[in-house]
């Protein structure tokens, strides 16, 4: 039954004839007589039985979630599984903007640690979550229906796949695909790794109309005023940008880079000699695009890396109030991510989830 069918009105016992019918042995003054009359003729029981089953349906058992939300909460699977990228964006975007990251089910408390701190901002209406698996578009989309799309083929995510392995690299290397889809249906997009925490809003950082934005992954410490322009390489002939926070506008140059970090990781495949990841593909990329694409480095104050956050307190004492975003790379392993944020104050996912979008997960 659906929300939008009504329980029809309990019949009259007079409309019934029950006062008329010769088996009755009472009258209107012994009301607890009608009752049972009632109870006991066929539209009384017929009553009961439609009262029980919109118990059943709509009243859910301890622990168990109503039948009704099959059919009315988040729809049924097939809703989800049949989502596209063109509703799910429309449906999530503020001012033609949005927020995504990409995520597997092993990874699920990461993800509302961040969500959290973006809530915080009051910013987490904008979020649209890529799901690498579909047991984390269905989760999601029961808890925060709308908030999350898959793009197939799913790759096998059962597992935390860490840095630098091949499950690792079969997820990130479809980032610059979702974000491209994103560019091409006409909204800026601003991607994050899902083990970042913003302590500000990173918005106020985001400058002038450049096409692409970017941090990079240094932890050699830069002056508060350094060029905003590409880094130049180091002495390895390659520069060290981040691909865990890029901020993209849809411009003609935005989506070249991102064409162009395709093309860099078909060029980069995995292999058990040569273990790949994104990254090393966005900075060439970036590189070679460089000439054609208005490009913005973003302060390093406002967007350390974990190699610098982590690790050298005294910068991080001198910059306070400048950080924006924390990203906890520098670390391997989900649950050394996890500690880490603790022992710094960052984990928000066990105390705060009141805040989440998501719940307690």
């Amino acid at each position: 039954m659906s929300l939008n069918q009504r329980q029809q009105p309990l019949p009259t016992v007079a409309k019934h004839g029950l006062l008329m019918s010769s088996r009755a042995s009472f009258s209107a003054s012994q009301p607890q007589g009608i009752v049972y009359s009632f109870l006991f003729s066929r539209s009384g029981l017929l009553s009961v039985l439609a009262l029980f089953l919109l118990l059943v349906v709509f009243v859910p058992l301890p622990g168990r979630r109503p039948m009704s939300a099959l059919f009315y909460d988040d729809g049924p699977v097939s809703r989800w599984k049949d989502y596209t990228v063109a509703r799910a964006a429309a449906f999530a975007a503020r001012n033609d903007t949005l927020i995504v990251t990409s995520v597997s089910e092993p990874f699920l408390p990461m993800l509302n640690n961040w969500l959290i701190s973006i809530a915080r901002k009051k910013r987490q209406d904008q979020v649209l979550i890529f799901a690498e698996d579909y047991a984390t578009l269905y989760e999601i989309n029961r808890r925060w229906p709308g908030h999350a799309v898959l793009v197939q083929p799913a790759p096998d995510s059962n597992a935390a796949h860490d840095y630098g392995s091949r499950g690792f690299f079969n997820i990130t290397s479809r980032r610059p695909r979702h974000l491209l889809d994103i560019l091409e249906l006409g909204y800026s997009v601003m991607y994050n790794d899902v083990d970042i925490v913003w302590v500000a809003d990173p918005f106020r950082y985001l400058e002038g109309d450049h096409d692409v934005y970017f941090a990079d992954d240094e932890v050699a410490v830069k002056p508060l005023n350094h060029s905003h322009d590409l880094p130049p390489p180091g002495a390895n002939g390659k520069t060290y940008v981040c691909s865990c926070m890029i901020f993209l506008r849809p411009t003609r140059g935005a989506k070249k880079a991102m064409s162009s970090w395709i093309e860099e990781i078909q060029n980069q495949p995995w292999s058990d000699n040569k273990p790949t990841h994104d990254q090393p593909a966005f900075n060439s990329a970036l590189n070679k695009t460089a000439g054609e694409v208005d490009l913005y480095l973003l302060p390093q104050a406002a967007f350390p890396s974990g190699g610098l956050y982590f690790r050298k307190g005294d910068w991080v004492e001198r910059t306070r109030g400048l950080h924006a975003i924390v990203h906890n790379n520098y670390i391997v392993g989900l649950q050394n991510k996890i500690q880490r944020f603790k022992d710094y104050g960052l984990w928000l996912a066990d105390n705060h989830t009141d805040e989440s979008p998501l719940g307690q997960i």
